[in-house]
């Protein structure tokens, strides 16, 4: 079993009614694919990069998977799509009703076009850090050699 930190997100209303319960549903597909372990608490967030957009609700989870990086990155993506993101024609950093972004994979660190571990902008995003560091504050970064609570309190 690997343990993984995905973050979540969401600025749209959708079928699923507001961005909260997008979070919510999303949860409850990622149990699916492994144990979801924990959950933090939801974060209301203003828009980084892309700011003419609605404000984020933002989120963390810890699942335990038998899942292999790629096939977890997959999934994540398989959940999006099922939820109604649309990733064609859409401004980066724009709105969407569900982002999930696999941050940490226990402490591996890959590079690959696809798929990069850990996450290159998480330890800069207060965003995830603030979420994360309520369920893995003790968590390390591989290669920051700093715990999630470390790498949140250099963040402005």
């Amino acid at each position: 079993m690997a343990l993984a930190a995905i973050a979540l997100g969401s600025n749209l209303t959708s079928t699923f009614g507001p961005p909260e319960e997008n979070l919510y549903e999303a949860l409850r597909r990622l149990a699916a694919l492994g144990s979801v372990t924990a959950v933090s608490s939801f974060h209301t967030t203003d828009p980084v990069g892309y700011v003419d957009q609605p404000r984020f609700t933002n989120a963390a989870a810890l699942i335990e998977t038998t899942l292999a990086p790629m096939e977890l990155l997959h999934a994540l993506l398989a959940i999006e799509q099922a939820m109604g993101r649309d990733r064609t024609n859409v401004p980066a950093k724009g709105p969407r009703i569900v982002d999930l972004d696999l941050l940490l994979y226990d402490d591996m660190v890959m590079a690959l076009p696809e798929l990069t571990l850990p996450h290159p902008a998480m330890h800069e995003r207060r965003f995830v850090l603030a979420p994360l560091v309520e369920i893995a504050p003790t968590m390390m970064h591989p290669l920051q050699h700093a715990t999630i609570a470390e790498l949140l309190a250099h963040v402005p």
